[in-house]
């Protein structure tokens, strides 16, 4: 009897001791995962980070700190023009985001920068003219519209740039743009139609005709009488709808073969249909300035590519 009792308190304290090994395990375990949690979740942050800041942001330089003293009477269209500016980049850094692993290797250049560079171009003419009312022109601004990407996701090289400094690649066709945009005045051009299958076929080639043609509806038909002080104003918009074409028809040229199925309607339809329509309602604004407000003309800004 005196044996076996030592024996049986020998297995209980083995019996014991393990359960107090497996609640020991259990804690560590525990306490482990609870430690790395916090690890997990600031990995899983960098994570994010990474993925986010993988696109990289768009800069482009700033319009405000370049120009001249703003008259009274212009302060306002101004403004409104500087805001734009801010949208138009931050739907491009958005789009830019959206769009990660679209496309080929030119794909930001052609369906992001260059749209967002001719909405600026556009945006920028507007700021210079609202000044010229009153006030001496500024010349120059075109050479602000080029925006440039940087991939790092830090402030790029043309941000918040100096008038001294880089405007970044594509200055000259900016500038090319913009002179384009501001040519005809005071002369109707030629149809949005009519410039189409030209600038397709007799300036392209071969090329135009693999590519298609962008074919949009005619605005300067579908317009009331004009008023004799708005009419100058609506020429330069007319021109100015034939420009985009051009722009649009040369874009399809020179990107034939890249991209997905949506690449042409996202890349080059979509933000032609976007600035047709600004260009429109402009011209809807300056014949109601001083008569009937023309109506549902933006169901003229969608295009379409002849084959």
């Amino acid at each position: 009897m005196s044996r076996a009792l030592p024996k049986y308190n020998k297995r209980r304290v083995a019996l014991i001791g393990g359960a107090a090994a497996v609640v020991l395990s259990g804690a560590v375990i525990a306490g482990s995962a609870l430690a790395g949690t916090p690890g997990s979740t600031q990995s899983g942050s960098t994570n994010a980070k990474t993925l986010a800041a993988g696109p990289g942001t768009i800069a482009c330089p700033d319009v405000a700190s370049q120009l001249p003293d703003v008259p009274a009477s212009a302060q306002a269209e101004v403004d409104r023009n500087l805001t734009l500016l801010q949208t138009q980049l931050d739907e491009a850094n958005k789009r830019l985001v959206d769009t990660v692993g679209q496309g080929g290797p030119n794909f930001v250049q052609n369906a992001i920068l260059g749209p967002l560079e001719d909405k600026r171009i556009a945006t920028v003419n507007r700021i210079a003219t609202a000044i010229g009312r009153t006030a001496e022109k500024p010349q120059g601004l075109d050479a602000l519209a080029p925006c440039a990407l940087n991939a790092d996701g830090a402030a790029g090289a043309g941000e918040e740039a100096g008038a001294g400094g880089e405007a970044g690649a594509g200055q000259e066709a900016g500038a090319d743009a913009g002179a384009g945009a501001e040519a005809g005045g005071g002369e109707a051009a030629a149809t949005p139609s009519e410039t189409a299958l030209q600038e397709g076929g007799a300036e392209t080639g071969g090329g135009a005709a693999a590519a298609g043609a962008v074919n949009c509806p005619d605005v300067a038909s579908q317009l009331p009488a004009i008023p004799a002080s708005a009419q100058a104003e609506v020429d330069r918009n007319l021109a100015l709808l034939d420009t985009q074409i051009q722009e649009a028809d040369k874009r399809l040229v020179d990107t034939v073969g890249q991209g997905g199925p949506n690449f042409v309607q996202n890349a080059i339809l979509g933000p032609l249909a976007d600035k047709r329509k600004s260009t429109i309602d402009r011209i809807a604004l300056s014949i109601g300035r001083t008569a009937e407000k023309p109506q549902g003309l933006d169901s003229l800004a969608a295009c379409t590519v002849n084959q």
